[in-house]
C-alpha cells in the first residue's frame, strides 16, 4: 500500500499527548485528522447503549461496520465533537470509563478489521494526521513520517487528571495511575495489533517537554522529509 496522500502517523500509549499534537499538526498543515482512538470510544459507548457485552466480539464487529458517527472539529480548541446517531457524546466517550472500555473492545481482531477501511478513508490530499496505537505499525504501516509519543506513567496520569478535572469530572489520582498502567499492560499484550512502536517510527519522550517542543520536533521532521 502506497499512499500519494501523505501521512503522518502517532502513536503512544495514553495520556502522553497524541490527541493535542495530533490536532495542533493537522490545524497547522490545514489536513484531515484521524482520532482512531474515539471510533474505539465510540463503538465503546454504542455497545453499552445498544445492550451489547463487552466481550461479544460478534455483535461488536457487527456495531463496528454500521456505526453512524461523524467527528466535527471544533475550531478554538484541541476537540473534535463526536456524533453517534445524532446525539453529541463527545463528553461521554472521553470519560476514564470508555477510555477503558474502547481498550477491552479494541482487542478483538473482528472489531479491528470491521474499522481498518474506514480509517484507511480517511486518507485524503492534502494530508493526514492519523492519531492512535497502530496507526503506523498496521494501519498505515508504510506512512513517510511515524511518531511513536509517549511519556512516563506518573506524568500521564497527572496530564489526565488536570484534564479532566477541568472539564468537571470528579477522579482520583491514584486510580488514574493504575488504570493508565492496567491499559498498558492490555494493548502492549494484545495479540491482534498491538501497542509497539513501528520500527520505522521516531521515538519521542514527552515527560519533560512542552507540546510546543514536541510539534516543533515533528514539524522539522515533516520538513525534512519534504511532506510539506
Amino acid at each position: 500500500m502506497i499512499y500519494k496522500t501523505p501521512v503522518i502517523t502517532v502513536d503512544g500509549p495514553g495520556g502522553a499527548g497524541k490527541g493535542t499534537l495530533s490536532y495542533l499538526l493537522a490545524k497547522q498543515l490545514g489536513w484531515h485528522l484521524l482520532d482512531s482512538g474515539a471510533l474505539y470510544r465510540v463503538l465503546a459507548y454504542s455497545a453499552e447503549l445498544h445492550g451489547v457485552a463487552l466481550d461479544n466480539e460478534a455483535g461488536l464487529e457487527v456495531l463496528a461496520a454500521h456505526l453512524d458517527v461523524q467527528f466535527i472539529p471544533d475550531l478554538h480548541i484541541p476537540f473534535c465533537h463526536v456524533i453517534l446517531e445524532g446525539e453529541n457524546v463527545s463528553y461521554a466517550v472521553r470519560s476514564e470509563k470508555c477510555g477503558n472500555n474502547a481498550s477491552k473492545v479494541a482487542a478483538f481482531p473482528a472489531v479491528r478489521t470491521a474499522l481498518l477501511g474506514r480509517q484507511r478513508a480517511f486518507c485524503e490530499m492534502p494530508g493526514l494526521v492519523a492519531d492512535g496505537r497502530d496507526m503506523g505499525s498496521v494501519v498505515f504501516y508504510d506512512a513517510p513520517l511515524k511518531i511513536f509519543l509517549t511519556a512516563s506513567a506518573e506524568e500521564r496520569a497527572k496530564r489526565r487528571y488536570n484534564e479532566l478535572k477541568a472539564k468537571g469530572f470528579d477522579v482520583s489520582l491514584r486510580e488514574l495511575l493504575e488504570e493508565i498502567r492496567t491499559r498498558d499492560e492490555r494493548d502492549a499484550n494484545r495479540p491482534v495489533s498491538p501497542l509497539v512502536p513501528a520500527h520505522d517510527a521516531i521515538m519521542v519522550d514527552s515527560t519533560s517537554m512542552s507540546i510546543d517542543q514536541v510539534l516543533s520536533l515533528v514539524i522539522s521532521e515533516a520538513k525534512n522529509r519534504a511532506l510539506i
